[in-house]
């Protein structure tokens, strides 16, 4: 057994003295709604004659006199989930296997919350009150601290519930609604209000085994979502959230408000590719290769990447191109060379892409899918790629009237995970965004990919005369012809002339402004230089903000790090992969290349590029809209005169 510094470890005695007390709520403990409403009876809890039952729950909270003249719902959960099998009078294994998770999940939280008390001093005020002797002065401590405990109990049963939950899941999913009773008065009567809706939400939607699985880790995730906004401003957390609690007998740990979800990799079926299968797309190409090397320099421990604390890191990034251009065949190629890795290195891999089947007509519904989605891909016990995939067609742009409401859920959710208050960089997984329209993606959106692969496909006569003889295959007796097979496809060559291509703009928008400063001010080769040709683009195209210095500065701090870490250390793990993190980040830092003005020019025209193409292609589609509909209007004009005259 081993933690790191940051670890303190649950011990499993302090867990299981509370099965006692956790077994009776599951038994029946008395509640009396304060905010949800009751939506169904209490279960029956002679359903099992027969089967002894403990007394129903009444423990008070030491230090506590809590009262209430209102009427208590009884609440029997053992009950209500032997009623998930259309009264068959044996609990099913699956039934009993939930109890017991219940149970574990209910003990975990109560151990956590005696450990929070004591810690935090909350159990020295619990005497205090309970023996009349609590100062007046503390009595606002006394509260904060009580709802601090009410919030910790809460999270850590809702997490170690999902969290147990999950190898047990299947493809059932049920919509429950929103988790209304969350009380933070005492852990006591939080744990009361959850217990007491679970109920609720169990009577109504676990009408067999799978919908039972179901209904428990939906209403998991929905607690821990409302619980974590609400300790975003509760104070006296601290105790709780500065470490990170280990519960070694089901492998879980516990950081603070974050959903702690099993480290398991996906299962795939997906054909991969080798790099030589990728003709053409070079510097793309080469961006993947570096970029999957890249993410297995993760340290699990640290939960950080040196990559993403050197500022070298690709979280986001955007491929578009014509259809037909390698598009899938790159995320195949990525996907494959991750694969591989962690194989080697026995970590967890994670891929997912969002596809257009993830946009539901129910309200809400996309915007859970993307979430889902992106919680998937950061989970930061894995290795995670997640890609969307025509993505012009998933988010729609904002104010754009033929855009559904699902894609506008979806436009919001990316927004806020790619580059928002709250986004967090560790540098485990990376988000793919691909399109062969993306002037059609939304601008903040779009700006938010930090780095531009232009997926063109083969561009050569070698490149073309390669790709002919891969998609042909072995099964033919062709000869191949003076050619020297794949040649072309060196990567490095080929990057090194696509770079150099970028000396000067493509775009001819852009080239024109590029010509202007230079004949004005000379050669780019300062900072104030460089800067002077950013303002000028901006002058020219104003959606060219300050997010887009620094996307450019990103890639340049990408290509700073313009080296491939060598293959040997992702075939063997002990010489990289398996060292501790301040030696990775040395072994890094040493092979580090200095930052060069062409370096700088090169990246600054590569993005402007590729905004001022997507800007022409959007504005020239908007035209033709218009053009579109002027006709529309023109010849609904005519017909109504003609009608008219008739």
């Amino acid at each position: 057994m081993s933690f790191t510094s940051d670890q303190m470890e649950l011990r499993e005695e302090e867990i299981r003295k509370h099965y006692v007390a956790a077994t009776a709520m599951l038994e029946g403990i008395d509640h009396t709604p304060r905010i949800a409403r009751p939506q169904v009876d209490a279960a029956d809890p002679e359903r099992s004659p027969g089967v002894g039952r403990t007394r129903r729950f009444r423990s008070t909270t030491p230090g506590l006199v809590t009262r209430t003249t209102a009427r208590p719902e009884g609440v029997h959960l053992r009950a209500r989930v032997e009623a998930a099998d259309d009264d068959d009078p044996l609990m099913t294994p699956l039934q009993a296997t939930a109890l017991h998770l219940l149970r574990r999940a209910l003990a975990t939280a109560l151990a956590m919350g005696e450990t929070y008390s004591v810690g935090s001093g909350l159990a020295e005020l619990k005497r205090a009150n309970l023996s009349g002797t609590l100062d007046t002065a503390r009595k606002a401590e006394f509260t904060q601290l009580l709802a601090a405990e009410a919030l910790t109990v809460l999270h850590v049963f809702a997490n170690a519930t999902a969290f147990l939950l999950a190898p047990h899941a299947g493809e059932v999913q049920v919509e429950i609604g929103e988790v209304e009773e969350v009380l933070t008065d005492n852990a006591q009567l939080a744990l009361h209000g959850a217990l007491w809706e679970l109920d609720q939400k169990l009577a109504l939607h676990a009408a067999d085994d799978a919908r039972l699985i179901a209904t428990l880790s939906a209403f998991a995730e929905q607690a821990m979502e409302k619980v974590a906004l609400r300790a975003q401003n509760a104070p006296r957390l601290a105790p709780f959230t500065d470490a990170a609690w280990r519960v070694e007998a089901d492998d879980l740990t516990l950081r603070g408000f974050e959903p702690a979800t099993k480290a398991r990799s996906t299962t795939f079926t997906m054909a991969f590719k080798k790099p030589h299968e990728v003709v053409g797309n070079h510097i793309a190409k080469y961006q993947a290769l570096r970029l999957a090397k890249m993410l297995m320099a993760y340290d699990f421990d640290r939960r950080l990447n040196p990559f993403a604390d050197m500022g070298g890191f690709i979280f986001t990034f955007m491929g578009d191109g014509k259809p037909g251009t390698g598009k899938t065949t790159l995320i195949q190629m990525m996907a494959g060379l991750l694969h591989d890795y962690c194989q080697v290195a026995g970590y967890p891999f994670r891929y997912q892409n969002f596809g257009i089947d993830n946009i539901d007509s129910y309200q809400g519904k996309s915007g859970q899918n993307a979430k889902a989605f992106i919680d998937a891909v950061m989970d930061p016990g894995v290795i995670g790629f997640g890609t969307v995939d025509d993505i012009d067609q998933i988010a729609g742009k904002r104010g754009d009237r033929q855009s559904s409401a699902g894609q506008q859920e979806v436009t919001a959710v990316l927004m806020d995970a790619f580059a928002g208050a709250n986004t967090l960089v560790r540098g485990n997984c990376t988000f793919g965004m691909f399109s062969n329209y993306p002037e059609n993606v939304d601008d903040a959106l779009r700006q938010r990919s930090g780095a531009r692969f232009l997926v063109d496909g083969p561009q050569t006569r070698e490149d073309y005369i390669d790709v002919l003889h891969l998609l042909l295959g072995s099964n033919h007796q062709i000869a191949l012809g003076e050619h020297d097979l794949y040649a072309a496809q060196e990567i490095r060559q080929a990057v090194a002339r696509s770079f150099e291509s970028h000396n000067r703009p493509q775009e001819e928008a852009l080239l024109a402004v590029f010509d202007r400063v230079h004949s004005r001010i000379g050669e780019l080769d300062t900072i104030a230089k460089l800067g002077t040709y950013l303002k000028a683009i901006q002058e020219t195209d104003e959606r060219f903000t300050g997010r887009a210095i620094k996307n450019i500065t990103d890639a340049v701090k990408v290509r700073s790090m313009d080296f491939e870490l060598p293959d040997e250390w992702m075939e063997n793990p002990e010489l990289f992969l398996f060292q501790d993190y301040d030696t990775k980040a040395a072994m890094i830092a040493e092979l580090r290349v200095p930052i060069t003005t062409e370096m700088v020019l090169q990246e600054i025209n590569r993005y402007a590029d590729s905004e001022f193409r997507y800007a022409g292609k959007s504005d020239e589609a908007a035209i033709e809209a218009m053009v579109r509909d002027l006709g529309r209007q023109a010849e609904a004009k005519r017909r109504y005169l003609e009608e008219r005259t008739a």
